[in-house]
């Protein structure tokens, strides 16, 4: 059999090389309808791997068009053969064959979380850890027993929840990867800050440290949606948003915990309530108090650090501005130094 009537060796998006042609598995991430500046019509496409996006456009005059006008859907997997080519416009992709993938393509690897962005760590392993640093620095067992048991009633989503919609880990299983982080800076604030200031009074509460450092964003698993697009907001999201859904989350679980005799004391659970609603510390991020314990600090700083961290390192490795410096057009808004 010919070489063109062969399945050609898959290739991941990401990894095709200028001029290379390969089969590949691709999601259509967006179909804009465009204009040319003298008025002509044009579709702009973006497939994507978890690595690469690559944006082009499909002419009227193309033998792609009418499928692309009326078949291709943004959201849907798609098996494709194509030429890779790097050009002054950017990234392109010349389609000589192309298909909506099927569950029969699994037998060729495709797997549609592949093929969108997502944490370099395996999500289970990082859901797995934070329940060990639950069971490991919280000694209180009512607090503990209601943070795993928030955690596990939720286990199927955060598995792939983002952190968010666009600035920070905004990728699948984002929420595990910042959370996990944010909760192990704050296990080595609240160390620190305790050995530092033994004679705080009332002493520095490590039990609640994590646990704020750990159900600090859980509301977002109401205020966020996975879609065939990407990451959305609820409507609850909309209207109400994660931090007072936390807060929510967290009364029901104390509610039923109480019911079940294992109450948390009511002064824990008004200071992790604070550490809920205060974790953003201005109103116009969201927060309708500022941190008012050392707790609260603690876990907000802890997050704050997380998320900005976060922002610097996408800025510096997207940025293709030469020179020095980036271009302040990053969600930080402001450029920054990479060295000359």
């Amino acid at each position: 059999m010919s070489k063109s009537l062969r399945s050609m060796l898959i290739t991941p998006l990401s990894e095709m090389q200028n001029g290379q042609v390969a089969d590949l598995f691709a999601l259509l991430s967006s179909k804009e309808e465009q204009k040319t500046r003298d008025g002509k019509l044009y579709f702009r496409v973006t497939f994507r791997d978890a690595a690469r996006a690559v944006s082009f456009p499909i002419w009227a005059d193309s033998p792609w068009a009418l499928a692309c006008r009326d078949e291709w859907t943004p959201g849907e997997c798609y098996k494709i053969r194509g030429q890779y080519r790097e050009t002054e416009y950017g990234p392109q992709l010349e389609i000589e064959k192309i298909r909506p993938a099927t569950p029969a393509d699994t037998a060729d690897g495709f797997d549609p979380t592949e093929l969108r962005p997502h944490s370099r760590f395996p999500a289970v392993a990082m859901f797995d850890q934070l329940c060990d640093l639950v069971q490991e620095r919280i000694a209180c067992p009512p607090l503990a027993r209601l943070v795993l048991a928030i955690l596990v009633s939720h286990r199927d989503t955060l598995l792939t929840l983002p952190a968010a919609k666009h600035h920070h880990h905004a990728f699948l299983a984002g929420f595990l990867e910042h959370v996990l982080s944010v909760t192990r800076t704050a296990v080595f604030f609240a160390d620190k800050y305790d050995d530092y200031y033994p004679d705080l009074s009332p002493r520095l509460d490590k039990d609640l440290v994590v646990a704020g450092a750990v159900l600090h964003d859980i509301g977002k698993v109401r205020e966020l949606a996975l879609t065939s697009l990407g990451t959305d907001y609820t409507p609850a999201g909309h209207l109400i948003g994660h931090i007072l859904q936390g807060r929510d989350i967290v009364l029901e679980q104390a509610a039923r915990q109480e019911q079940e005799g294992h109450p948390l004391d009511a002064e824990r659970l008004l200071r992790l309530e604070h550490m809920i609603i205060s974790h953003q510390r201005l109103p116009e991020w969201g927060s309708p108090k500022p941190p008012m314990t050392p707790e609260a600090l603690l876990v907000h700083y802890a997050d704050d650090l997380d998320a900005k961290y976060h922002m610097v390192y996408q800025a510096l490795r997207d940025d293709k501005t030469a020179g020095p410096l980036t271009s302040p057009r990053n969600f930080l808004e402001q450029r920054l130094y990479r060295g000359g």
